[in-house]
């Protein structure tokens, strides 16, 4: 069993920054692919970007965010990160961690086992 919560959203202008955090329960964490998905009021679900397990060598993103979001993970603290940079209002949704059991991270939100409760992320024009 794997427990997430999510922090660092906010209301930020755009071109602005902010670096979410997802702390992780468990002695496992290692063994979990990671990601961050977003969803918009009266839209689905989206995949933002991924890490894959223990070292966290691999990053996937979706083009939407590639070169202003980074992602990453330090096992040691049982936390992953997504730095947002050069936000725009478009990138206004809830926020949520997500752990698979997986080397690779799943571009699907159905590939992931267990979720965090979400942060609200607001950038205004």
């Amino acid at each position: 069993q794997v427990q997430l919560v999510e922090s660092g959203g906010g209301l930020v202008q755009a071109g602005g920054s902010l670096r979410l955090s997802c702390a992780a329960s468990g002695r496992t964490f290692r063994s979990y692919a990671m990601g961050w998905f977003r969803q918009a009021p009266g839209k689905e679900r989206e995949f933002v970007a991924g890490i894959s397990w223990s070292g966290g060598g691999s990053t996937y993103y979706a083009d939407s965010v590639k070169g202003r979001f980074t992602i990453s993970r330090d096992n040691a603290k049982n936390t992953v990160y997504l730095q947002m940079n050069s936000l725009k209002p478009e990138d206004t949704a809830n926020y949520f961690c997500a752990a698979q059991r997986a080397v690779i991270p799943g571009l699907g939100a159905d590939d992931y086992n267990y979720w965090g409760q979400g942060t609200q992320v607001t950038v205004s024009s």
